[in-house]
């Protein structure tokens, strides 16, 4: 059932470059990698998607072929990538979804040319969602606020940092809601599960991250104005680690979304340093 949904991409540049996959995180869209795009499109393949229940992906259902469980996640994320390329790729992903692509990436690591965390769960503080999302997933209350687009889209992306939306940006967010109930119903069903599993999936997280087999190169980008996740912890997990750190002390949880420019000359610098070893 994985296989027959179908996927909001945006791509950018050349397929013949080495492909750069741009991941969102929870709750946002492709979209949120608008300003990151165009400074990596005259050197890579970038491809910006949405998320399976998230933007303009489809939204199947809970219960009726994808019940939005994080170990789904990883195999929709397995089949989207084999879709999109044969090439290796460098994943880019953001927040509360980074440890999915993390558990893909620890079976398929021959696939990636390198991983760049944004904002990812590190620590065990981190394994509790923000109740701004953890709400979402209430009994009767989180399906009631996951169908309001100014609850389960702007003030979501408000309260994680130092963010200021503006109304033609937070109309694009809002769409999925006020287009079909199924966006809400997916991210009620999602956030569920995230708050179900998101413990176990932080631990395979530090536990691959510190094996001695983990081959692919490794930056974790910190916006510093995170409201959701603490910083505490993450500097003492990447020296142990041997993770390469880059904070940003002017971005919030959603750093594509502060500091999208900066964000975009980073990966570039990253993706292009990689390609010259």
């Amino acid at each position: 059932m994985i296989l027959c949904n179908r996927w909001f991409c945006v791509e950018s540049g050349s397929s013949n470059n080495s492909p750069i996959l741009l991941i969102h995180g929870l709750p946002s869209q492709a979209y949120s990698y608008r300003k990151v795009l165009p400074i990596l499109e005259n050197n890579y393949h970038a491809i910006a998607l949405d998320w399976l229940g998230f933007g303009f992906s489809d939204k199947p259902q809970p219960k009726y072929g994808f019940d939005y469980t994080l170990d789904e996640y990883v195999a929709s994320l397995e089949s989207v990538i084999n879709a999109l390329t044969d090439k290796k790729v460098t994943l880019v992903v953001q927040g509360y979804f980074s440890p999915i692509a993390i558990k893909y990436a620890s079976n398929h690591q021959e696939k990636l040319n390198g991983l760049i965390l944004l904002n990812p769960p590190l620590t065990i503080n981190h394994a509790k969602l923000p109740s701004s999302l953890s709400v979402l997933s209430n009994f009767l209350l989180g399906e009631i606020f996951c169908q309001d687009p100014l609850r389960a889209s702007d003030k979501t992306l408000l309260s994680c940092g130092p963010y200021q939306i503006k109304e033609d940006v937070a109309m694009v967010y809002r769409r999925p809601y006020l287009t079909s109930g199924s966006a809400g119903f997916a991210l009620n069903a999602i956030s569920k599960a995230m708050k179900k599993q998101l413990k176990g999936y932080v631990e395979d997280t530090r536990a691959i991250l510190m094996d001695n087999n983990w081959s692919v190169q490794t930056t974790v980008c910190w916006g510093q104005r995170d409201r959701w996740l603490n910083f505490d912890g993450v500097e003492d997990f990447c020296k142990e680690s041997k993770h390469r750190l880059v904070e940003l002390p002017m971005s919030g949880h959603h750093v594509q979304e502060d500091s999208g420019e900066e964000l975009g000359q980073l990966i570039a610098g990253i993706v292009g340093k990689r390609s010259s070893l």
